[in-house]
């Protein structure tokens, strides 16, 4: 029989090296986006379940040599039997497993639990609201996922404490309290079977929980969207050792679709190939941040490959009512954008300086980023307030989300005579938790919410359904988490959020690009919605904003 070339095995490496007739090698190469040159004009492609499942399939058609054909059948076998087990799980005649839980999954929670057990890691993406945290809880219960480890934001650790004392109370539970490790408590003579991490001390404890705990439950995994970070470094260690891994996110990607590939490399590692096959295969543009090129076509796939599960509200016969999205044009004071005219005028001049280093470039970038957003936060401070005291003289209480400090001091200084409550990056765990209190009793008419700590955060439905951004966000996931905050079983009435927008400073640049990401993230997530607008810049956002500001300017 005819051969077409040779497929060497490297163990070490964990790849495929394909040496092939050219014409075969065109077509390979047509065929697997993914697969680098190596030597020689060899193929080089990563060993995985899925690669070896698309090669034994490939060698029907052209044979080649193979020494470890065995390693590959294995390999495909492996892809083979996973798959098929997660479509029965997922088909309507699945007899749905009871965990045990105080009170019992949800028919969709349970199909979940079971998805991650029979599959060793998943990305559950469900839409805000529909019970993530009884997901993870479920999977804990099962033996062999215990002791389990839930990886939180530190405001969320206690919130996490409520919900295994009430779904899961005959597990002992502890939250790590110090950065170093010390003797775990025991409860009854038994140890922790729920520890309960903030991501900030996940580093310390890496050498004690590293092979000691059988599940890890990352919340709010866009957490891990950084690989450059300790907390990110610790986690890829700590869930290597572990037997089970998820990961919750209704946003897994905050900013760039590039992100998903760090934040499942640490869910199962080699999933999607490495990071420079991941690049290849579906990404365009700078070479740090990458964006997914079809954000629809990868959203199908990762769903096909049972790689992420989401389902929306609709999907799970638990719909609310839309989100009313109001856009609202509001006022700003100009002295406060003439105060940094001087340096946020050569800083933008310094980014657009092609004969200025890339480090130069970056720098101005981070620091005109920073100043003209706060600028126009204080610009346009006194007015939001002005809005907000409106909505709370009709007897609503409100969530303001901002960004900066000097920011919530306006709006404090402005609002005080409504006590409001704080829920920003300054407090600790325990203030927030006292803010969120006095806002759900109604000591406070408005709650300060920082737009990067709103995640996770559970039980102010009960108290409000209307948010106002008082700052924007360059991420639509920042939004959208916020939005989840109200957008959730308990909320009374229609959640309203506003978006208040002025017409100087960084505002409507910030407003053109969130339609560039949320195409990025609508794809992924939702992958048969129209996707949105893309950005017609097309470029680095703060480049667009230093563009857009000069050409105001001049």
């Amino acid at each position: 029989m005819r051969t077409f070339g040779t497929i060497a095995h490297d163990p070490e490496k964990k790849a495929w090296h394909i040496g092939a007739e050219p014409h075969v090698a065109i077509r390979m190469k047509r065929i697997f986006g993914k697969a680098a040159s190596g030597r020689a004009g060899q193929i080089v492609i990563s060993d995985t379940p899925e690669n070896c499942r698309d090669l034994e399939w490939f060698l029907q058609r052209y044979a080649m040599d193979c020494p470890a054909r065995d390693v590959m059948a294995a390999g495909a076998r492996s892809y083979r039997e996973t798959i098929l087990t997660c479509e029965k799980i997922l088909g309507p005649d699945h007899p749905h497993r009871s965990f045990g839980l105080a009170l019992p999954a949800r028919d969709y929670q349970a199909t979940a639990a079971e998805l991650l057990l029979a599959k060793g890691s998943l990305l559950l993406a469900d839409e805000l609201g529909l019970g993530k945290s009884i997901v993870a809880l479920a999977a804990a219960c099962d033996r062999s996922a215990r002791p389990a480890l839930i990886v939180v934001p530190a405001s969320l650790q206690r919130q996490w404490l409520g919900y295994c004392e009430k779904f899961a109370p005959g597990l002992p539970a502890h939250i790590i309290k110090r950065v170093t490790p010390y003797e775990l408590p025991k409860f009854f003579g038994r140890s922790p079977e729920l520890l309960i991490c903030s991501y900030h001390k996940l580093a310390g404890w890496q050498s004690v929980l590293r092979g000691h705990v059988k599940l890890v439950i990352f919340d709010e995994c866009q957490e891990l969207r950084r690989p450059e970070s300790l907390k990110y470094q610790a986690a890829a260690a700590i869930a290597g050792s572990a037997r089970y891994r998820l990961g919750l996110s209704a946003t897994p990607i905050y900013n760039y679709g590039g992100e998903f590939f760090h934040v499942n490399d640490v869910l199962c590692p080699g999933e999607l190939g490495s990071r420079s096959e991941f690049n290849r295969e579906w990404c365009v543009g700078y070479t740090d941040k990458p964006r997914i090129s079809d954000p629809a076509g990868f959203g199908s796939y990762v769903r096909e490959k049972v790689i992420m599960l989401r389902r929306t509200r609709a999907e799970v016969g638990r719909e609310l009512p839309p989100v009313l999205r109001i856009p609202h044009t509001i006022g700003s004071d100009a002295r406060e954008m003439h105060k940094v005219a001087g340096s946020a005028g050569e800083l933008a001049r310094i980014i657009l300086d092609r004969t200025a280093t890339k480090d130069v470039r970056w720098t101005s970038a981070g620091q005109f980023d920073m100043l003209l957003r706060q600028a126009t936060g204080l610009a346009k401070a006194p007015y939001v307030a002005d809005f907000v005291r409106l909505l709370t003289a009709t007897g609503e209480q409100v969530i303001l989300a901002g960004w900066h400090r000097a920011v919530y001091d306006v709006w404090g200084a402005k609002l005080s005579d409504l006590n409001p409550a704080w829920y920003t990056g300054s407090e600790s765990p325990a203030q927030k938790d006292a803010s969120k209190r006095a806002f759900v009793g109604g000591k406070s008419k408005v709650l300060f919410m920082s737009l990067r700590t709103a995640a996770g955060v559970d039980g102010l439905q009960q108290a409000c359904s209307t948010l106002v951004f008082g700052e924007l966000d360059w991420s639509p996931g920042v939004h959208e988490q916020c939005i989840g905050r109200l957008h959730r079983d308990g909320v009374n009435g229609d959640v309203r959020a506003y978006y208040l927008v002025s017409e100087d400073g960084s505002d409507p640049v910030v407003a053109d690009v969130l339609g560039l990401k949320r195409e990025q993230i609508e794809g992924l997530r939702d992958p048969h919605r129209p996707a949105a607008e893309p950005f017609a810049g097309g470029g680095h956002h703060v480049k667009a904003l230093a563009e857009a500001y000069l050409k105001r300017r001049n």
